[in-house]
C-alpha cells in the first residue's frame, strides 16, 4: 500500500472548512468522493489543517493510504476531473510510510488580506475584508512584533478547539500594503482555533482606537480571550505555505 502526498489549492468560499461535517459541503469530502471515482477506493484523507468555512488555501498538503495503480505523475489529472472548480491538485508523490500530513508540519503560514478601500472590489470578493477605515500599516506592524516569539496564545483562541496546549511560537509577522491592499503574513509552528482571526482583529482594534496601541503583550499575559478583539471574517484568511 502506498502513501500518497498530495499539494492542493483551494478557494474555500463555497465550502464549510476541510473537515468532513454533515451540515454543508466541505473539501475533504469533494476530495474523497474524487478519489473514489478515480480509484474504486473508499478512502480517508488526512489533511494538515482544519480550515474553517470561508477560509482559502494557496498551499494544502494532505495524505492518503491506497493500492491504485494510477501513477502518481497522472494521479492530479485524475482527480481534478471529479473535483469541483473551486479545487485543484497541484501535485502528488509518494510519501515516506509514516508520513502525517497534520503531525509532520514543521510550520504553516497564513495570510490575511484587506482591502483598504472606502469603495468595494467586485474582483475581491470573498478574497478579502473590506475595511474603509485608512490604515497605518507601519503602526500595525509595530503593533503586531508583540506576537513574536514563544508565548501562551490563550487569550487568542475561540472555544471548541482540541489542542492540547496553548503555547505556540511565531517567528514571523509581517504587515505589507500593495496600494489600497494590506496583507498579513503570520509564521508559527502550529495555529489554535481561529488565532489568526482573532490575531487580526485585536490588531484592527487597535487601529480603530478601541484598543490602545501597546496592549497586545497585556492580552497575551492574562490569557483572557474576552480581553481580545473580535474574530475577523474568514473571507480574508488563505493558508499560504506548508513546511516539512
Amino acid at each position: 500500500m502506498q502513501n500518497f502526498l498530495l499539494t492542493l489549492r483551494f478557494d474555500g468560499a463555497p465550502f464549510c472548512g476541510w473537515q468532513t461535517q454533515p451540515n454543508g459541503p466541505t473539501v475533504q469530502a469533494a476530495l474523497e468522493h474524487a478519489i473514489l471515482r478515480a480509484t474504486g477506493e473508499s478512502l480517508r484523507v488526512t489533511g494538515c489543517s482544519r480550515t474553517d468555512t470561508g477560509v482559502h488555501a494557496r498551499q494544502f498538503v494532505c495524505n492518503f493510504r491506497g493500492e491504485t495503480k494510477i501513477p502518481c505523475e497522472q494521479l492530479p489529472a485524475a482527480l481534478n476531473f471529479y473535483l469541483p472548480e473551486q479545487i485543484a491538485v497541484l501535485g502528488c508523490r509518494e510519501a515516506a510510510p509514516d508520513f502525517h500530513a497534520r503531525y509532520d508540519c514543521a510550520a504553516k503560514t497564513y495570510r490575511y488580506h484587506i482591502h483598504n478601500s472606502r469603495v468595494r472590489d467586485p474582483f475581491l470578493l470573498r478574497r478579502a475584508l473590506l475595511e474603509p477605515l485608512p490604515l497605518d500599516e507601519a503602526m500595525l506592524a509595530r503593533e503586531a512584533a508583540a506576537f513574536l516569539g514563544t508565548h501562551d496564545f490563550a487569550g487568542f483562541c475561540a472555544a471548541g478547539g482540541s489542542a492540547k496546549t496553548s503555547v505556540r511560537t511565531i517567528s514571523r509577522f509581517d504587515v505589507q500594503r500593495d496600494g489600497e491592499e494590506v496583507f498579513f503574513f503570520v509564521r508559527a509552528d502550529g495555529f489554535l482555533y481561529n488565532m489568526v482571526r482573532i490575531m487580526i482583529g485585536t490588531l484592527l482594534e487597535i487601529a480603530k482606537g478601541r484598543l490602545p496601541q501597546g496592549s497586545i503583550p497585556k492580552i497575551l499575559t492574562a490569557r483572557d480571550r474576552t480581553r481580545a478583539g473580535a474574530t475577523a471574517p474568514a473571507e480574508g484568511l488563505m493558508l499560504w505555505e506548508v513546511e516539512y
